[in-house]
């Protein structure tokens, strides 16, 4: 009875840290078909006719959206890492818009964001930063204080 008991709670401790590593596993195959389906679609316009390059575009929303939805799913388990918490700045909120331009306090380094990998967030390219601002995320150059891409509601 002890053994059962014990490899019990073994399984309680393993299964979600599986369930979690297959969800991750289902957005990285999810994020690789939509980029082979951008490729054909690419293709398809290239060499194509209409209705392959229809059909091409079909296939590319339909990987958009199970992409999408996989990264929904994975946002969903792993709520302790996308919670908004504490966190205030001393200036009001406002709704930035990819092209705004922000001022120095709004995108200094005292809000980048220092691990954009642990959210999933690119890459940011060279004089770019990914900044906080309350529940937002703004990709900000930061050599001109433009806006370039930005995700509102990304923190909890």
């Amino acid at each position: 009875m002890r053994k059962f008991i014990i490899l019990g709670l073994l399984a309680a401790t393993v299964v979600p840290s599986v369930a979690s590593a297959q969800s991750y596993g289902e957005a990285r195959r999810s994020e690789q078909r939509l980029r082979e389906e951008q490729r054909d679609l690419r293709q398809a316009q290239r060499y194509g006719d209409r209705r392959d390059v229809r059909e091409a575009r079909r296939d590319v929303r339909d990987a958009r959206q199970e992409a999408r939805e996989d990264w929904q799913d994975y946002r969903r388990s792993h709520r302790d890492v996308y919670r908004g918490g504490n966190w205030r700045a001393p200036f009001r909120y406002s709704q930035w818009n990819a092209g705004a331009q922000l001022r120095p306090a709004y995108y200094n380094s005292r809000y980048y964001i220092a691990d954009p990998y642990r959210y999933r967030l690119p890459r940011p390219g060279v004089n770019q930063r990914w900044v906080r601002h309350y529940n937002d995320v703004l990709l900000v150059n930061v050599r001109t204080g433009r806006v370039i891409t930005a995700h509102r509601g990304f923190f909890w």
